[in-house]
């Protein structure tokens, strides 16, 4: 027996060496992908929803072929189990569109791009939809209209995928997707790429989300990555533009500010509406936009997303401007929560609210103003900012993390919103929810971070570097 309780635990510790030794020693090996792997061909491919400016009645899709698909369609039904649905399907042509990049650093491909705006549907129905040439034709997606009126419904929120896209983000995304079957769109808070113009990581992002991308609508806001120079000579000259493939790829909002189309925009989904901003931009030429969308919002709670964060969660990393321009109207307007991207960490605080605002006999610490997250879904990872948000007086930094790839559940139900963050392989990361106060009072807080996992840094992580 002494000598069986010896051997185990001679077999633990080399063990344990062992992992260690491969966490010190091994190197990661990205995949190579061929010359020609992102290529399109006739048959669909880069399937991507978007919500419409109406979600309950319509929904945008759009997709990738070669140039030899000169005229594409969509069909659309409402969905039933009878396989024969398709008998009452409507079709629709497609706009096409011809993206030549031959001469864009890092892209050089040339593809049509096709879109439908499907219109007239009912709310808070299942659709099926395919596209193709007629031909050439995709698998049957389904998605959901928005309901009409307020209902519960959950979302999906990722920050920046960015790095090692297909290899790395796919798990990510699909644990998200298997977390959260029901979330009705994906909040994307840019950086969905490394290099804007790169058709190979376009590739991977598609690629990575699959059918995903295909059944659950997007609603993605730029990041610094998704800005790039177009050729050596603006390069040389340090200008720099949105990715070319941006907006042929994606059929968004067009009612935002004149010159940041697709960019800057909004949706109002069952008493929410969730405002996309463009933090690669002058922040002040969107302010009295942002303030009339805001003023002039009828729905219940008000989410916000851009890229750069207001409050940074890595060290060395500001943006002021952002600050001076937006957070006064995020406080005026009572905007309940901010989703933002950039940092390669975690963190997720609150504005803390007028001390008129408080309700009386409540105390200070259950209400509060906007909650900001900061977060990261891709592999590559920064260092905290040792302070938190320490210098600000108008912010409390509540729960942080480092070296951990992270997705959101967002729940809207009524006069209650739940937040939940996981990790890749599916824990609990952090947790809290908003109850609307009467009145116009603050929000209150409630604080659910001890249902969670322990706090996760590069020092009890496998190592990073």
């Amino acid at each position: 027996m002494k000598l069986s309780f010896t051997l185990l635990i001679s077999v633990f510790f080399i063990t344990i060496h062992h992992t260690e030794s491969l966490a010190q020693h091994q190197h990661y090996h990205a995949p190579k992908y061929e010359s020609g792997w992102s290529s399109s061909t006739s048959h669909p491919d880069h399937i991507v929803l978007n919500l419409a400016e109406d979600p309950a009645t319509s929904m945008s899709v759009t997709w990738r072929t070669d140039t030899t698909v000169l005229q594409a369609m969509a069909e659309i039904a409402i969905a039933t189990p009878a396989p024969k649905f398709w008998r009452y399907a409507t079709v629709y042509t497609a706009r096409t569109e011809k993206l030549d990049t031959r001469n864009v650093l890092q892209a050089g491909a040339v593809n049509h791009y096709h879109s439908v705006t499907f219109s007239g549907l009912l709310p808070d129905t299942t659709y099926a939809y395919r596209v193709g040439d007629g031909t050439h034709l995709s698998e049957w997606f389904h998605f959901r209209t928005a309901a009409d009126q307020e209902k519960p419904f959950s979302f999906l929120y990722v920050g920046d995928a960015q790095n090692n896209i297909l290899d790395l983000w796919a798990r990510l995304i699909r644990e998200g997707y298997r977390k959260a079957p029901d979330a009705r769109f994906i909040v994307h808070a840019g950086d969905l790429v490394n290099h804007a113009h790169n058709e190979q990581e376009w590739h991977e992002w598609f690629k990575a989300g699959g059918f995903i991308h295909s059944s659950l609508p997007s609603i993605p806001t730029p990041g610094n990555h998704e800005m790039r120079s177009r050729t050596e000579a603006e390069e040389a000259q340090g200008k720099r533009f949105l990715s070319v493939q941006w907006r042929p790829q994606f059929t968004l909002p067009l009612n935002g500010v004149k010159g940041l189309e697709e960019t800057v925009y909004y949706v109002d989904y069952q008493n929410t509406r969730i405002i996309s901003l463009n933090s690669n931009e002058d922040p002040n030429i969107q302010t009295a936009w942002l303030e009339e969308v805001l003023k002039n919002n009828p729905n219940k709670w008000s989410v916000v997303t851009y890229h750069h964060p207001l409050y940074s969660a890595s060290a060395r990393r500001d943006n002021p401007d952002l600050r001076e321009a937006w957070k006064p109207l995020f406080d005026k307007y009572r905007v309940d929560l901010v989703l933002q991207g950039h940092d390669h960490t975690y963190a997720r605080g609150h504005a803390r609210p007028n001390s008129e605002n408080i309700v009386d006999g409540v105390n200070r610490r259950s209400n509060t103003g906007t909650v900001y997250v900061v977060s990261v879904s891709g592999g590559k990872m920064y260092i905290l900012e040792p302070t938190g948000w320490d210098a600000f007086d108008d912010v409390e930094q509540d729960r942080n993390a480092e070296n951990t790839q992270l997705f959101q559940v967002i729940s809207i139900d009524g006069d209650r919103l739940s937040y939940a963050s996981y990790t890749a392989t599916g824990e609990l990361y952090d947790a809290f929810d908003l109850e609307k106060s009467p009145d116009g009072k603050p929000n209150r807080f409630i604080e659910r971070s001890n249902e969670a996992i322990p706090a996760r840094y590069h020092h009890n992580t496998i190592p990073y570097n």
